[in-house]
């Protein structure tokens, strides 16, 4: 069916854009900055007990002897990355709306990178101190990590969250060069969401291992997807078409986490992390349909602030901390953990107070100038 349909997807001059209500806007926002901060929470829980490796080392035993309770439902904490890409699509869509593709180039920049590298130079740092924790880093393997292109270059991640870094930049690449730059309108991202949503389908048939795999990213593709299409939702209302795109995307979630976390004898239960991916997507969705209009807390405002260089910091210098309350001096496991998150939340204010708000509009007007 063709997307010129009227009772599917009427020309962009067609759809009205219903006005919001003086404060909706900035109070969906808020309720996004809180969704940013629960994802970013989960996947730090994850990370300090819900999985073995490097932690288990810090507590000096596998999280499971340390938390028995805890560490069941941490383990789905992972999926708070998928929770991300999610709000991500949602995020990335409202803010390129209107806007040249120098101007998305820009404020991207200035979003990523400054917190990225005081996150980097804070774990290499770290790494020196401590080995254990981290390998010591090399120059070559810092130099290269300073571009956030380590992962195509075969070089190791000094930041172990790192890679969701190179899916996000894949889609910013790809959302860019189709849509950002011809402009942004109700067509172009319907069309965007189908061709990925199809492509992505087609490259998972046709196995892994291809520069499909790479472009496409048939994994995490449905995430961006029903984000994006969420997005159209909030600013065009509830119309058929995107719920259905937000529908399909989900159902394609659902199989891609079950897929990547679940097999016979895994500790993870299929059905939790089916509930955990619906609920990522219910939460975007409530955002989108106007139901967190009365979420208007200032505080959300500092959350959202403190998501994105809490996700960078937290897992190194976490494991770092942790081994250094609880194995050095000895402190009991649960406040060790309470401190530990604490912790990572003042630096990641620091890292903001002190780094991003001075040094990324900086960083945007030099990119302008130059």
């Amino acid at each position: 069916m063709s997307l010129a349909t009227p009772t599917l997807a009427p020309p962009p001059a067609q759809i009205p854009v219903v006005p919001a209500p003086p404060g909706h806007p900035r109070t969906r926002l808020l309720a996004l900055d809180g969704l940013r901060l629960a994802a970013a929470l989960m996947v730090c829980l994850y990370h300090y007990a819900g999985r073995g490796g490097v932690v288990a080392a810090s507590w000096h035993q596998n999280p499971e002897q340390v938390f028995p309770t805890l560490s069941r439902p941490a383990a789905y904490g992972c999926l708070g990355v998928e929770f991300f890409f999610v709000i991500s699509g949602f995020v990335i869509c409202m803010s390129s709306w209107g806007r040249p593709l120098g101007d998305f180039f820009r404020s991207r920049v200035a979003r990523l990178y400054p917190a990225y590298w005081a996150a980097l130079a804070l774990v290499t740092g770290a790494s020196l101190i401590l080995p254990a924790v981290i390998h010591a880093v090399r120059p070559d393997e810092f130099l290269v990590n300073l571009t956030m292109l380590q992962q195509p270059m075969g070089a190791p991640r000094v930041l172990g969250v790192c890679w969701t870094l190179w899916v996000e930049v894949r889609f910013y690449a790809l959302f860019a060069l189709t849509v950002v730059l011809p402009g942004v309108t109700y067509r172009r991202v319907v069309l965007f969401c189908s061709v990925w949503t199809l492509a992505a389908v087609l490259s998972t048939a046709a196995g892994d291992g291809s520069w499909a795999e790479l472009v496409v990213m048939p994994r995490y593709a449905p995430y961006f997807v029903g984000g994006l299409a969420l997005y159209l939702v909030h600013r065009f209302g509830g119309r058929l078409l995107p719920w259905g795109i937000v529908a399909l995307s989900w159902i394609l979630g659902l199989r891609t986490a079950t897929e990547a976390l679940w097999h016979p004898g895994a500790p993870r239960n299929p059905y939790v992390a089916m509930l955990v991916v619906t609920l990522a997507f219910a939460a975007v969705a409530a955002v989108a349909a106007g139901w967190t209009r009365r979420a208007a807390w200032p505080w959300l405002t500092t959350a959202g602030a403190l998501t994105y260089p809490f996700y960078l910091v937290h897992e190194h210098i976490g494991w770092f901390v942790i081994r250094v309350l609880h194995r050095g001096w000895g402190i009991p496991p649960w406040p060790t953990l309470l401190l530990t998150v604490c912790g990572m939340l003042g630096l990641a204010w620091l890292i903001h107070r002190f780094v991003e708000t001075p040094f990324g509009p900086r960083l945007k007007r030099a990119l302008k100038t130059s």
